[in-house]
């Protein structure tokens, strides 16, 4: 563990939160101090492994000597507030995806930022250490598939037939857009980094696979980016499991299974079908788990820039938001990305 680490306290420390904290113990740049949870059984647990002193209120956990930042791993419907209060007690904040389920909430986050001046970041994938991500833009970028054309991505698992009536998966407030808010948001954030921040967005979605929810079972998303690429963003709840990306050049075609992380090229010739021809995927690299916490650390030490920023988790959210209202109403909706 280097002179450097910081101190933190913890809300949410079971489920993923277990695995975020084995995380922060494998980067070795962090201490966690104190941990909070409603369930007994998971907090006494996590103090022990931590060596922490454990809370059942969270206000009190923000008073505990020492901390420099509070990590927030509970559900999305809780971070805003968890995340706005921890600012207002002068501590930083890293929170997990997606970022929160409504558009005020995202501008009271940005207003608490401004006023307090703390460093928030956000628990999604670092996409510059991801091997599978880096492939796909040195294919672009070397010019092997030509122009690009277009993109279309799909998200997809059958987790929505599971859910529930009174699950809060299945609340319109809680869980807005269904499978588009909880994967998409992962998929939102690498197609931002790939292609630019989206502006604007249509979309068609259908409610009616499981009858006792309120959220989407279906979600067909257009994306317009602010560069002028446009592509398709499908989100399925209700079927067989399916993570893929495709990106469309003139002169061919990527393939990605971003599940099992493999690739295929496919070359554009005039006549004869053309192949697939697989790829050889680099490997992540070797902080790419806990990238995200590292620079929420720097940027807190040395004032370095922070990615995945408050600003990347908005950029992920605000399109979904913004779908739904497409989807209601049947027009276009400009995406804001901050506020």
């Amino acid at each position: 563990m280097s002179d450097s680490v910081l101190t933190v306290g913890m809300i949410g420390v079971a489920n993923f939160g277990a695995h975020r904290r084995h995380l922060m113990r494998q980067s070795g740049n962090f201490r966690i101090a104190a941990v909070c949870d409603r369930n007994a059984e998971w907090l006494a647990k996590a103090a022990q492994e931590e060596g922490a002193k454990s809370y059942t209120d969270f206000n009190a956990m923000l008073k505990h000597p020492g901390l420099e930042g509070i990590v927030v791993s509970t559900g999305a419907d809780s971070h805003a507030a968890l995340s706005i209060a921890a600012m207002r007690a002068g501590l930083h904040v890293f929170v997990e995806k997606p970022l929160c389920p409504s558009a005020a909430e995202v501008a009271e986050l940005y207003r608490v930022q401004r006023e307090t001046g703390k460093v928030v970041g956000t628990g999604h994938n670092h996409c510059p250490t991801d091997g599978l991500l880096r492939l796909a833009r040195e294919t672009m970028d070397s010019g092997r598939l030509g122009t690009i054309a277009t993109y279309e991505e799909n998200t997809s698992h059958s987790g929505g037939l599971e859910i529930k009536a009174g699950d809060w998966r299945g609340l319109a407030d809680r869980n807005p857009g269904g499978m588009l808010f909880q994967c998409g948001v992962h998929a939102l954030h690498q197609l931002n980094w790939l292609f630019g921040p989206v502006a604007a967005v249509q979309a068609m979605m259908r409610y009616d696979a499981n009858p006792v929810t309120q959220t989407a079972d279906v979600a067909n998303v257009l994306l317009r980016h602010e560069s002028g690429m446009t592509g398709t963003l499908n989100c399925y709840h209700v079927t067989a499991y399916c993570h893929e990306l495709r990106i469309f050049g003139t002169k061919g075609t990527l393939y990605m299974n971003t599940h099992e992380r493999k690739a295929w090229f496919q070359e554009r010739l005039r006549g004869p079908r053309e192949e697939r021809v697989p790829l050889t995927v680099p490997d992540a690299e070797p902080t790419h788990d806990y990238a995200n916490l590292n620079e929420w650390r720097q940027a807190i030490r040395a004032g370095s820039p922070n990615y995945p920023s408050l600003t990347d988790g908005a950029r992920a959210v605000m399109p979904v938001f913004a779908a739904e209202e497409a989807a209601r109403d049947r027009h276009e909706v400009k995406v804001i990305a901050s506020v």
